[in-house]
């Protein structure tokens, strides 16, 4: 455990600016949490800037104060206001998703959590010559309702190219974002152990997308709804008497949301379930109400984890031998998001008694959380290619 006064930001700030030195970038992030933006402002090889970073999360600040000591933190986002009158470079920010999400009740500016608004009026007075904001895919109306008032269409970007990760979501820039590639980056190149089972992936091999709620994943609701990537342990004997059916209806294609776990936990090594009749529409969802659509055989896994002494079980269940599934550890979900390893291993909270600050290790449950919350780096990294200084 690291513990105790940080002497060394002190070392850092002084080695990032030179005595007397003025920067010539003033760069404000109104919702910066782990600092990804600064990490992809680096990384693209872009000039020293004075950063203003705004975030209330206490583990996310602890962690981009370890990181980058030089930050200007002013909490709330609400405090850009003492910044007008600047002449600000950049102004950025991943305002909350919860308020759009599709799991959630969609309120959208209705809903108290949303910062749309201040973003808009943000953007008015600080007047940067550059801005990017991003969000979740949301209704057609909410995001043009955004459009609108930031004056620029949303273009939407797939992590999946970027990296290991499905992750759809949309980015308001006045940056000219340059063309790209995919990098073929798949789950099995970043797991540091165990297999990437095409029961958890999507048919590219890329996982699910990481969010804050991944604390809640286990195998068998994994399996059923594309969601909340594992990682399989050892290789599967057998699928007893039914060999041919590999996945737990139908996918689509698309890679459902990973969210937020907790350490490597193993979940039980027997699976139990039973061969269903049902009905699945193009997209594989079920629709057992439309009669028109032919049966198909399926595997339906229960959702118990009492199986493991069975010694029977009846002619509908099936038996998989020899599987074992655990969690992604908080290593690989920074691979996913593209931070270096072990970037959100330790923070700097303030000290009790007004010392400087104090270097404690963050668990795997707030890790998970804010990489959930947090940009793909190479994501930006590759906007901020068309940033012209």
């Amino acid at each position: 455990m690291v513990t105790g006064i940080t002497a060394t930001s002190v070392v850092y700030v002084a080695s990032y600016y030179k005595q007397g030195e003025k920067m010539k970038y003033i760069n404000v992030n109104l919702c910066s949490g782990i600092d990804i933006g600064r990490l992809a402002w680096d990384n693209a090889g872009l000039p020293k800037a004075e950063w203003h970073c705004f975030e209330l999360d206490k583990y996310a600040n602890a962690v981009g104060r370890f990181r980058y000591p030089d930050i200007i933190r002013h909490g709330d986002a609400r405090n850009y206001t003492k910044l007008i009158g600047q002449k600000i470079f950049l102004l950025m920010g991943g305002f909350p998703c919860q308020p759009y999400s599709v799991a959630g009740k969609q309120r959208a500016n209705s809903d108290s959590r949303d910062l749309s608004e201040l973003v808009f009026q943000a953007l008015k007075d600080l007047k940067p010559k550059y801005f990017l904001f991003e969000n979740v895919k949301m209704r057609k109306e909410q995001e043009d309702r955004i459009s609108q008032q930031l004056g620029v269409k949303a273009i939407e970007i797939n992590s999946a190219d970027f990296s290991a990760q499905n992750r759809n979501r949309l980015y308001w820039t006045n940056i000219p974002i340059k063309e790209w590639e995919d990098k073929g980056i798949i789950l099995q190149d970043i797991l540091e152990n165990g297999t990437a089972s095409e029961l958890m992936t999507n048919k590219s091999g890329k996982s699910h997308c990481i969010t804050a709620r991944y604390n809640g994943a286990v195998w068998w609701n994994s399996i059923q709804r594309r969601q909340r990537t594992m990682v399989q342990v050892g290789e599967v004997d057998n699928i007893k008497g039914f060999d041919s059916i590999k996945r737990i209806y139908s996918p689509n294609g698309k890679a459902p949301t990973l969210t937020t776990m907790q350490g490597g936990h193993r979940e039980p090594k027997v699976a139990i379930g039973r061969i269903v009749n049902r009905r699945l529409d193009e997209n594989g969802v079920r629709k057992d109400d439309q009669l028109e659509l032919p049966l198909s055989k399926q595997i339906e896994i229960s959702d118990s984890d009492k199986s493991n002494c069975l010694t029977t079980f009846t002619k509908d269940n099936v038996l998989v031998e020899g599987m074992e599934w655990r969690k992604l550890t908080p290593i690989e979900c920074e691979r996913l998001q593209t931070v270096p390893d072990l970037y959100t291993q330790y923070g700097e909270f303030d000290h009790k008694y007004g010392y400087l600050g104090e270097v404690k290790p963050i668990s795997n449950s707030q890790r998970y959380k804010m990489l959930g919350n947090g940009w793909t780096t190479a994501v930006i990294e590759h906007i901020f290619k068309g940033v012209e200084v």
